[in-house]
């Protein structure tokens, strides 16, 4: 096997023509060079220099074997950029995860502020529920999430983000659209359109009914939240999402919200990632880009109050 160390002996001086420049640029002494390229003179068994005063020449096998070894040394001085570079967040990727509400009206908020700082990074944004992007924590395919706690995992650290207000949708012409509160038993005989479960929204909604002893009539299960607004404005069913999720419905009155009696539901919505797994410095800086919206005293705020603060920072 080639010994590398012989290897840089012998490129050093092959490129200066000298093995006392050879010895000051390794830093060490022109004996220590002559010993080096003889061992590897013995190793090949090949004459690799020729020598003409205090000058060396490469022979042709020498010439042959430098087009080799300079690659080599080439290569790991673009390893050794590329190390830097992913230091740097010069390069990287960068592995997400979020619900798909959060994915379609705040994550680009957030993407877009992080690739003005670091533009040469690759973003893997990886949506589902919020159950299934917890354990892509696990499974080693997202380093970092943006999810709802729908349940405790020892190995799962969550920071706590935005409290985000779900409400129910219903259609303006809809029976109960005109009442100022609906009680959960005049809900359980609406046929509901749900989230998929291992969504946080789900989670609160079975909590509703569970707490009240009563069945909700699931008509259909989806976590397509513009799919479930389409069905709700048809008035096939009604259904709970998040309100900023439906702002622009609201006011175009295509759908309308009526409070539930005795309950206000709030989506607690968290930064995930592994507790006893080291980020990558692109993760570890997106998290870290993530933590300072989070409120010093209370996580009590919504999308539309952490995307006021970083449209304020950008204009600052």
């Amino acid at each position: 096997m080639l010994n590398l160390n012989q290897l840089r002996v012998f490129y050093e001086a092959a490129g200066s023509g000298s093995f006392t420049a050879a010895a000051r640029r390794l830093f060490i002494t022109q004996p220590a060079v002559t010993a080096q390229v003889r061992l590897l003179e013995e190793k090949c068994n090949l004459k690799l220099f020729k020598k003409r005063g205090r000058n060396v020449y490469l022979t042709d096998e020498g010439k042959t074997l430098y087009e080799y070894i300079r690659k080599i040394f080439e290569f790991e001085k673009e390893v050794e950029q590329t190390i830097e570079d992913m230091r740097e967040l010069k390069r990287g990727v960068l592995r997400l995860g979020t619900s798909k509400t959060y994915a379609r009206y705040f994550m680009p908020f957030l993407i877009t502020s992080f690739r003005n700082a670091f533009p040469h990074v690759k973003i893997h944004l990886d949506e589902g529920s919020s159950f299934d992007v917890m354990h892509s924590l696990l499974d080693f395919r997202n380093e970092v999430a943006v999810i709802a706690r729908v349940e405790d995992n020892p190995d799962v650290c969550f920071i706590p983000f935005s409290q985000e207000e779900l409400v129910l949708i219903l259609a303006p012409t809809h029976p109960l659209a005109g009442k100022k509160q609906i009680t959960v038993e005049e809900l359980a005989a609406e046929p509901i359109i749900a989230k998929e479960r291992g969504s946080g929204t789900r989670k609160l909604v079975n909590g509703l009914f569970e707490g009240e002893g009563i069945s909700p009539d699931i008509l259909m299960e989806t976590n397509n939240a513009e799919f479930i607004k389409q069905v709700v404005q048809r008035g096939e069913g009604v259904s709970f999402i998040v309100r900023e999720a439906v702002l622009v419905e609201l006011q175009d009155k295509k759908l309308v919200t009526v409070p539930i009696k005795g309950h206000r539901m709030f989506l607690d919505v968290s930064i995930a990632y592994l507790r006893k797994q080291p980020l990558s410095p692109c993760a570890n800086a997106f998290l870290e880009s993530l933590r300072k919206l989070v409120p010093k005293e209370s996580h009590s705020q919504g999308m539309r109050t952490i995307m006021a603060r970083m449209g304020n920072g950008l204009r600052n």
